[in-house]
């Protein structure tokens, strides 16, 4: 506790840099991932090829990721572009199949009432099937926020800011206290950025709200 009180700028300054490395890939994943939902929820060929693509990028390792990155991008290796560049490619590796499967659950009788209506694909998946597909998506960005969260720890192992830096630094001063308070942080960053996604989905879906006891009976 006494070293926590006494680097407390410290401390809110890695917190402050591991939101920013965490976050930003996932909006900037769901953006490409939406998109990219759509197209390969319109064709069995576009759907396999998405999303067997979308599943080997994940398989590459996070370490190995960040360490390619820079010759490709032509970036230095402590760059943060680095980290948010690869931190967006495994978000968008996870939420490509989540769109792609909520846009499928959309009941078939939906979409055609809507094409009989007149809308076209993009007003349908905007006005309709996107709409009807927020819960799962939602579900899907939750775990993609998470695993963001835990994985800008990784990036210290090569010196990039962050959370994990508390790691590496308390474990090469010997300094317990450190690496307690950098795996608390990190857990109680994840959960509140878990809990305002649950929240900003239910705003999203009003609808599927429980409807009050009391305004039920009446």
């Amino acid at each position: 506790m006494t070293w926590v009180l006494g680097n407390l700028e410290l401390i809110w300054d890695l917190t402050l840099e591991h939101l920013v490395f965490a976050l930003v890939p996932v909006v900037l994943g769901v953006v490409l991932s939406l998109p990219l939902g759509w197209l390969a929820n319109r064709t069995g060929i576009g759907r396999t090829f998405t999303i067997n693509v979308a599943g080997l990028l994940y398989t590459v390792p996070s370490l190995a990721l960040f360490v390619i990155l820079p010759p490709l991008l032509g970036t230095q290796i402590l760059d943060p572009i680095n980290v948010i560049v690869a931190l967006t490619v495994y978000t968008v590796a996870l939420l490509v199949r989540t769109v792609a499967d909520a846009l499928s659950a959309v009941p078939a009788v939906v979409v055609n009432a809507a094409t009989a209506m007149g809308y076209r694909p993009v007003r349908r998946f905007l006005a309709v099937e996107l709409p009807l597909a927020v819960p799962v998506v939602v579900a899907g960005i939750r775990v993609a926020a998470v695993s963001s969260i835990s994985l800008v720890t990784v990036g210290s192992v090569i010196g990039f800011g962050g959370l994990g830096k508390m790691f590496t630094d308390g474990f090469q001063r010997s300094i317990p206290q450190e690496i307690i308070a950098g795996i608390v942080l990190v857990l109680v960053m994840a959960l509140v950025v878990d809990g305002a996604l649950v929240g900003i989905g239910r705003l999203l879906t009003p609808w599927s709200r429980p409807v009050s006891t009391a305004r039920s009976a009446a």
